[in-house]
């Protein structure tokens, strides 16, 4: 057995004529062509197979296009936490541009925009024009870094700002950096709102009454409790698409009181002895902690940035058609309106009053005092009636962050929906503890130089940081310099006007009446 195998190994392999490779002619050019390493051509796409070109097979080339064309839809295969659907902002993902204009035009302007002539007295016509113009830019290229850092990894969707911030900084770092200033942000303005919204109501209560008015009013604590109790109701709506029309609303109410109080203020020409002068300051100090609670004012206006991420992951998203895409659109037709909406507000405002602009509230209070008299009463009430339904929308928008947390807490414990009567009652506690900060801290509202310092990294500095960390920038290119720049300044404005707005509050005092709101 063993010879019969050796003799069978010791043959040699017989050649086979098919199998000789015929000799190629090629010029002695070309013979170190890398395209000739191989002695047979290579074609350059690959051939379809015999039995697909037959006609039984097309069925089957119809399948696998079909399949091909499906899988190109999917796009990345992105790695969605089921529990994503039951949370309120990502439980409906089929937003679009239309809603994502609602949503950032809504953010976009509000309450905030009636004290921007305050910094124009700080600052004067041309350094707060200036100011104004590079805050605007600056938040609104950090807008477009946030859009396209979405889905900046393949495979992920950075639906919520502090999952963005947790994946660039770490799980620790990421809370310790951007917890304060979200949360700040969220409940600082809904507690905001709050105050204005009961505010504005007592007010237009006045105006519907009139001076002859004989019933008893509401207590300005009354009417806070009113208002919370109508922004309670409205906050049932399930998730963030489904105040989509709440949103729709709020943005329009502003662009109108915006556009109407503008009007109004500069129809009725400058008041008798008004000055463009900067407000006195007793030393330099002062004059520096102006300049410093005018900054602060200006980036208290254009906040926001902390629901761009929240509001981006509403959208179906694919390889062909990213969430990106429609995301811009809706931001870019959003941020044209409120520009043309803070603009006339800071400039006219400032022309029609000067330095008698109240820091209260600016320009609503200034129209109620100067011009009660001048205007009809139904167009002064319809323009504070639009105030506080803007109110009413912005709250919803701006307290959906916090009700994703508070059913994200139920929902990776249990590892199921949160009940409706559990997300109903945590509604209402959230509005409860609402009115009640409004109620301990009735000068909240009158804090837009702190909170604009606080909230400022969110917006203007963050995200060029994340932006280095995720895409990768070539280093000490362009958009290197430019965003470690960009975020620099950012965290270095922010420390400043922290400082100078907790200063300037111990120095010059705040009417800090806890517990007293306004009778």
């Amino acid at each position: 057995m063993s010879r019969e195998v050796n003799e069978i190994i010791s043959h040699p392999a017989t050649p086979r004529p098919e199998a000789r490779t015929p000799p190629v002619s090629t010029p002695p050019s070309q013979i170190h062509s890398p395209a000739l390493r191989s002695p047979l051509p290579q074609s350059s796409t690959p051939r379809t197979p015999r039995f697909m070109r037959t006609p039984l097979a097309s069925p089957i080339r119809h399948a696998i296009v079909t399949m091909k064309g499906h899988l190109e839809e999917l796009g990345h295969l992105t790695k969605l936490d089921p529990k994503d659907a039951w949370l309120p902002i990502t439980e409906s993902r089929n937003g679009n541009s239309y809603y994502a204009a609602f949503h950032t035009l809504s953010s976009g302007i509000g309450f905030q925009a009636l004290v921007l002539p305050v910094a124009f007295t700080y600052l004067g016509w041309t350094w707060a024009t200036i100011c104004l113009t590079v805050t605007f830019v600056w938040q609104l290229y950090t807008l477009w870094l946030l859009v396209h850092m979405h889905e900046a990894v393949p495979g992920t969707r950075y639906s919520r700002y502090m999952h963005l911030a947790m994946s660039v900084f770490g799980p620790k770092m990421g809370k310790i950096l951007t917890l304060i200033p979200i949360v700040y942000l969220s409940a600082g303005i809904c507690s905001a709102l709050i105050i204005v919204g009961g505010s504005t109501m007592k007010l237009f209560f006045q105006i519907v009454c009139g001076s002859n008015c004989t019933s008893q009013p509401l207590t300005s604590i009354e009417w806070y409790l009113v208002f919370i109790c109508l922004a309670t109701v409205l906050a049932q709506l399930p998730n963030l698409n489904s105040i989509a029309g709440v949103s729709l609303i709020g943005g329009t109410t502003a662009v109108v009181y915006c556009t109407l109080i503008w009007v109004l203020s500069v129809s009725k020409g400058r008041l008798a002895g008004v000055s463009y002068d900067l407000v006195p300051a007793k030393s330099d100090l002062d004059r520096v902690l102006d300049i410093l609670n005018a900054l602060g004012i200006i980036a208290f206006a254009f906040r926001g940035h902390n629901l761009v991420l929240e509001i981006q992951s509403t959208m179906p998203s694919s390889l062909k058609h990213p969430s990106r895409v429609p995301m811009w659109k809706g931001v870019k037709v959003a941020y044209a309106i409120v520009a043309l909406c803070l603009y006339p507000m800071a400039i006219g405002g400032f022309w029609a009053y000067g330095n008698k602009i109240p820091s209260s509230n600016g320009l609503l209070t200034a129209l109620y005092e100067f011009h009660m008299n001048d205007i009809p009463r139904p167009v002064l009430g319809l323009t504070i009636l639009l105030v506080i339904v803007n109110c009413l929308a912005s709250f919803q928008l701006y307290a959906m962050p916090i009700f994703d947390t508070m059913e994200a807490a139920y929902v990776g414990k249990h590892n199921k929906p949160c009940p409706k009567w559990l997300r109903s009652g945590n509604r209402i506690l959230f509005g409860a503890i609402g009115f009640l900060i409004a109620v301990a801290f009735p000068f909240l509202s009158s804090l837009g130089a702190l909170i604009g310092g606080i909230a400022l990294p969110i917006t203007l500095a963050y995200p060029s940081f994340m932006w280095i960390s995720i895409t990768k920038p070539k280093r000490y290119g362009a958009s290197w310099y430019l965003n470690w720049f960009l975020g620099s300044l950012g965290m270095g404005l922010s420390v400043v006007l922290t400082i100078g707005a907790f200063w300037s509050l111990i120095k010059q005092g705040v009417d800090l009446h806890f517990f007293k709101a306004a009778s």
